[in-house]
């Protein structure tokens, strides 16, 4: 006997007690989604490896350590999209979306980064996304942040709270990065493994180490705060008044950076204290270079990224029941000649919108009654050859709505419905 096959390690099943929970939280996202005028667009699993390596930045964990990335039979390197922003830009300056107007865009669907699987953490994982194309102005970055609050609001997720920074501009940050490499280099022995290495390739993302010892030293480190010029100061000003007028509260967070490379200007996170480490549940900020350096027109935008495991996780946390809507109808026959009968009885029941599981095969009353009421229908029809012989049909509650009562083909439904 062959062994058993399991699933990939880190690409986990979903099983059927755990779809109704996406199924909401799906429903939930593209009614918000939908409310702020975004429309859908749908990009490939599989890019090209280049996409990723040029957008989020080679010296990124994602790109040296988590991208599923190969050579295929035709000598071209591809991999499996560990994020979707940089693909949605890639086919707007494809197909010509971009061009001289302002787009609303939103996505839904599998990432994949070969990540240390955790709680909270998987290497096949689901992100929900929005993403609005040309517009410079702070309007737009507190549009994608109201539209995650709104989300929390909708899923009925509390304890939920927002994160700002601003990266400011390129000129910003290369003063910044030359004050912080000067601040670090003078404890560079006391800095991880990771830090040193990233010192003079990608200093910035030192601000985002884990490690404690790092972390100590970071507390007295230049701050980006103190290097704004005066344009990226009045934009997050502009930023944090709109949100003021929202009554959206927030943490201005010194340290705040991302860990993809396209970031510039406003960057932003919502946090919960429910999930342990993996405390980030919603992630985005402006990126307005990016849309230029995958060759189209320079083009301002901004946007977010939610995981939905992390969602799933966080209303189960919240222990918010979900109203499922119960099997209307067990369709139970107790011959062969009933089985037949039954089939164009439960399609007319389906037709008019009531949800009908055909037992399938004949067996005892008994133990079908015994699957009926585990199935947690509301009612189950009985068909034997009996019924069948007069046109009828018994139908039986199955939460005491009332007694079980023989009901011509025809009535079957105003009975249920009455």
């Amino acid at each position: 006997m062959s062994a058993k096959l399991q699933s990939v390690k880190g690409m986990n099943d979903l099983l059927p007690a755990q779809s109704p929970y996406w199924q909401f939280i799906e429903q939930v996202l593209r009614e918000i989604a939908a409310a702020y005028a975004y429309d859908e667009i749908r990009t490939p699993v599989l890019e090209k490896t280049a996409l990723f390596v040029q957008s989020i930045g080679e010296q990124t964990d994602i790109v040296e350590k988590e991208m599923f990335a190969f050579e295929d039979t035709g000598g071209e390197f591809l991999c499996m999209r560990p994020e979707c922003t940089a693909s949605v830009v890639r086919a707007g300056v494809q197909h010509g979306l971009f061009h001289n107007t302002q787009t609303r865009l939103w996505y839904m669907g599998p990432m994949f980064r070969r990540e240390r699987p955790q709680k909270g953490r998987y290497r096949q994982f689901s992100q929900f996304g929005m993403e609005a194309i040309g517009w410079p102005g702070a309007e737009a970055d507190v549009e994608v942040m109201l539209a995650g609050a709104r989300i929390w609001k909708a899923l009925g997720v509390k304890d939920v709270h927002l994160y700002l920074n601003s990266l400011g501009s390129d000129a910003c940050r290369v003063r910044y990065r030359a004050a912080l490499v000067d601040y670090l280099a003078q404890h560079f022995d006391a800095l991880d493994a990771d830090s040193r290495r990233r010192l003079d390739s990608n200093p910035l993302r030192i601000l985002d180490s884990k490690n404690p010892g790092t972390r100590l030293i970071l507390e007295n480190a230049p701050v980006i705060n103190d290097y704004l010029d005066d344009v990226s100061n009045d934009h997050f000003s502009q930023v944090c008044s709109l949100l003021d007028s929202a009554d959206i509260a927030y943490t201005i967070d010194s340290s705040l950076v991302r860990g993809l490379d396209y970031y510039t200007s406003t960057v932003f996170e919502w946090k919960t204290g429910k999930l342990g480490a993996q405390n980030t549940v919603c992630a985005g900020g402006r990126y307005d270079d990016l849309v230029e350096r995958r060759g189209g027109r320079s083009t301002p935008a901004c946007g977010f990224a939610m995981g939905m495991e992390r969602l799933v996780e966080l209303l189960i946390e919240e222990n918010n029941t979900l109203e499922i809507k119960p099997l209307d109808i067990w369709f139970i026959t107790l011959d062969d000649a009933a089985n037949n009968a039954a089939f164009p009885l439960a399609e007319t029941l389906r037709d008019s919108g009531l949800t009908v599981a055909m037992n399938h095969g004949v067996g005892k009353l008994k133990s079908q009654l015994k699957k009926a009421d585990v199935s947690g229908a509301k009612f189950a029809l009985i068909l034997g050859q009996a019924e069948l012989e007069q046109g009828l049909v018994q139908v039986k509650p199955l939460r005491g709505q009332f007694e079980s009562q023989d009901v011509v083909f025809g009535n079957v439904l105003d009975v249920i419905n009455s």
